[in-house]
């Protein structure tokens, strides 16, 4: 095997977020070679590559990773969103053919193909801000083909765009119409029937539940994680997001990925994230889209040494918001999370959120080589100002992708 690089990026200026303060800190110009997709060296010595880039001294980071989205959908809540500022209560829209359902009824009616093209325009918000990795999760079809159907449309994003697709299977999402007055039976057909077959055809990497009072309560939820470890997939929690059951601290038990939302998380639940490696993703587009009040306990978090991560929630219904600088932002203006904080919450927290904490969101060698090269001085500046464009270029596995 050649000891040559493929690529060297010449002239980087780098915050590596490697766990400490160094990992926060801009390094002096350095180069950083890349080999079969990933960073093979950081040094400030010449790299001996077949092709190189010089990035006049802009600052690298890893590759942005949203780690929570509903990108796949089809249809519009735009109507909605104005009568609620008219005065129409949301049991009224409801009660129309709004909310969710609305969004199920117009993703059951959309083709694999279709849902794919109207998730494009979602991503390339993303990527301008610098994502490399997403996750994806399906919710919005609530039956086995339409479930199927979501998570294949999902993986095909990555045939369109240079971008890493993780797929999460929320069918827990809602109760569909066809199973009103019965949560238990479609549980069971969650997870005797979809489950089963995402796992055995490779659809999913995880499964997702919404645990709350509107949702699935705690029996209903570890039988859905149950099932999914049975049939070797990962678990993550909508959890603790309009009041607290407990649905953290249950996910941490099975060793859940990450549980989002958490406003009402108490102190119980902290601790049970904290003796777990279960990674607190925070959600800022949802509660300030909600107005919410009640804010994540921030402080705990800290205090137990909780990874947090922060993602879109991107969906049409809460957090119709496809710009995770503007989540990084609402981090730090809603939540008073630090600019450092935040650029964890997209880079190496969010890796481990997803499961890939050894292996992304982070400038280390040996993990993979996406990159985001920026026309910023200071990491600070993610958080502070929005709008202008800044991202000069992005790499994926040691692909550059041009802006």
């Amino acid at each position: 095997m050649s000891s040559i690089n493929d690529l060297v990026l010449t002239n980087a200026s780098m915050v590596t977020m490697a766990p400490g303060a160094n990992g926060y800190t801009v390094s002096a110009p350095c180069n950083i070679g890349i080999k079969q997709g990933r960073i093979d060296t950081l040094s400030q010595a010449p790299i001996k590559a077949h092709s190189s880039f010089n990035c006049q001294g802009k600052l690298v980071t890893p590759g942005f990773i949203d780690s929570h989205t509903h990108l796949i959908f089809a249809g519009s809540r735009a109507d909605e969103f104005e009568q609620r500022l008219n005065g129409v209560p949301y049991q009224q829209i409801a009660q129309q053919g709004g909310g969710i359902l609305s969004t199920v009824r117009a993703t059951r009616d959309a083709s694999e193909a279709q849902l794919t093209e109207l998730a494009l325009p979602r991503l390339d918000g993303l990527i301008r801000t610098g994502v490399t990795s997403v996750e994806v999760k399906s919710g919005y079809g609530l039956t086995l083909d339409d479930e199927i159907k979501m998570l294949r449309a999902a993986k095909a994003l990555e045939t369109h765009r240079k971008i890493r697709v993780t797929t999460t299977l929320l069918a827990a999402h809602a109760l569909p119409p066809e199973f009103t007055g019965r949560g238990d039976a479609y549980i069971d057909y969650v997870c005797q029937t979809i489950i089963p077959l995402v796992a055995e055809e490779k659809l999913a990497t995880s499964v997702d539940v919404f645990c709350e009072s509107i949702g699935f309560n705690l029996k209903q939820t570890e039988k859905v994680f149950q099932a999914a470890i049975q049939h070797g997939l990962k678990v993550k929690g909508h959890t603790e997001q309009l009041s607290n059951l407990g649905g953290s601290a249950l996910t941490a038990q099975y060793s859940g990925l990450s549980v989002d939302h958490i406003e009402y998380l108490d102190q119980a639940g902290v601790e049970a994230l904290a003796n777990s490696s279960t990674v607190a993703t925070l959600l800022p587009g949802a509660f300030y889209f909600l107005k919410e009040k009640q804010q994540p306990p921030i402080e705990l978090l800290r205090q137990y040494q909780v990874p947090m991560a922060i993602a879109t929630d991107l969906n049409p219904g809460t957090s119709p918001f496809a710009d995770l600088t503007m989540m990084m932002n609402m981090g730090c203006t809603l939540f008073g999370l630090t600019p450092e904080e935040t650029l964890r919450g997209v880079t190496c927290h969010a890796a481990q959120a997803l499961g890939f904490g050894n292996s992304r969101g982070q400038i280390q060698p040996k993990f993979d080589a996406d990159l985001a090269i920026w026309e910023v001085s200071h990491p600070a500046e993610f958080s502070y100002f929005q709008g202008a464009p800044r991202l000069s270029a992005r790499l994926v596995a040691g692909e550059l992708d041009y802006v």
